[in-house]
């Protein structure tokens, strides 16, 4: 069997999943239930691009077969079988690319969880820089945010923030924030000079950054009814008349893990509860992802996402106007507009490295 002929037979079962599927849209029980359709639909519009290279690979394979041929009779069909021959060979590589083993996480949403670290109110105001990042790119994306928690700091910024970030609609493969934003876990690091330094020396200080992906169904993380502590108490900093006046805020402590989850952003205890339960849930999910990881050490596919969360991952520099990747090597000289959202180059070095880390893995297989 000819490596075009392995490829094209390894994506057969996704041909045919995708025809199921296509079938399945059409049925009224599952137009019905909108839970079910919109996960069809991301399993769908995920295997999509795959099964579109499939079938314009099987088509040169078909035409490059009558050519070799017809050539025998007509040496004007034995001109076209060099072209046919590279244009499979580059659809081939393409489907082959779409075949990598994707993160089962990567249709997801997320919560993202920006810290302060060592640096002070400097390390504060730098996590202010970072949720504007993120604000803006999810902007640029087209993405919806929601901040479900955040502490100010004195003289501004955050002590730490909680975001979720939604994609709109169904987002094509490689597209949702899980799929863009998972590389940006770990702790980053600037140097500048802090508006409070008199002397104009460049600190370093640093921030921390979590991503977790967000739970589509309550039910995917089994959470048992006598798991939970919840303790309500009054809301505390800048806040409308009811935020500081009643028990709205909510402290949610998962008894078997350990986890605290606080919420008081909302004047709804009601709301800040739900908040606390969507982070929770998102926590525990990663725990459970990570442990898997970690069984399955052997068989990860994605170098990116091997290194320590608490490792630096990024420098960002702002007298040279610098930032810099550690883990793919890549640095740029427009720090400006990457802290304006103009974080897909970044985010792009990323993606490559893990591809060509999996590309390896697979064959190494």
């Amino acid at each position: 069997m000819t490596a075009a002929a392995a490829t094209l037979d390894s994506a057969r079962a996704l041909v045919d999943e995708y025809t199921a599927l296509e079938g399945r849209l059409a049925d009224p029980d599952v137009l019905g239930d909108a839970s079910a359709l919109r996960r069809i639909n991301k399993r769908y519009a995920a295997l999509a691009p795959t099964v579109a290279v499939y079938r314009e690979a099987a088509r040169l394979r078909d035409d490059l077969e009558a050519a070799r041929e017809l050539a025998a009779d007509d040496a004007s069909f034995a001109d076209e079988v060099p072209g046919l021959e590279a244009d499979l060979a580059e659809a081939v590589e393409r489907l082959r690319r779409l075949l990598l083993p994707r993160d089962p996480d990567d249709d997801r949403d997320v919560i993202l969880e920006v810290k302060a670290g060592e640096g002070g109110q400097e390390s504060a105001l730098f996590a202010g820089d970072l949720v504007r990042m993120y604000l803006r790119y999810a902007e640029r994306r087209g993405w919806a945010c929601e901040v479900l928690e955040a502490t100010d700091s004195d003289l501004g910024g955050y002590k730490d923030a909680r975001i979720a970030v939604k994609a709109k609609g169904v987002p094509g493969p490689g597209e949702a924030p899980w799929a863009r934003l998972k590389y940006e876990g770990g702790v980053h690091r600037v140097q500048r000079v802090p508006v409070t330094e008199s002397q104009g020396r460049i600190h370093t200080s640093a921030a921390g950054v979590l991503v977790m992906p967000e739970v589509d169904d309550p039910d995917e993380v089994e959470i048992g009814p006598n798991d939970l502590r919840v303790d309500v108490y009054r809301s505390s900093g800048p806040g409308g008349q009811s935020v500081n006046t009643t028990d709205s805020a909510v402290r949610i402590t998962h008894l078997p893990t350990g986890i605290v989850v606080s919420c008081q952003n909302e004047k709804s205890q009601l709301q800040n509860k739900e908040s606390a339960l969507r982070v929770l849930r998102a926590r525990l999910l990663q725990i459970a992802r990570d442990e898997a990881d970690a069984q399955a050490s052997q068989a990860r596919r994605s170098q990116v996402r091997t290194v320590d969360r608490s490792e630096r991952i990024r420098t960002y520099n702002f007298p040279e106007n610098r930032i810099a990747d550690h883990r793919t090597g890549f640095k740029a000289y427009n720090l400006d507009t990457v802290l304006d959202g103009e974080l897909d180059p970044v985010v792009a070095s990323a993606l490559d490295a893990d591809e060509a880390a999996r590309m390896a893995a697979l064959s190494e297989a």
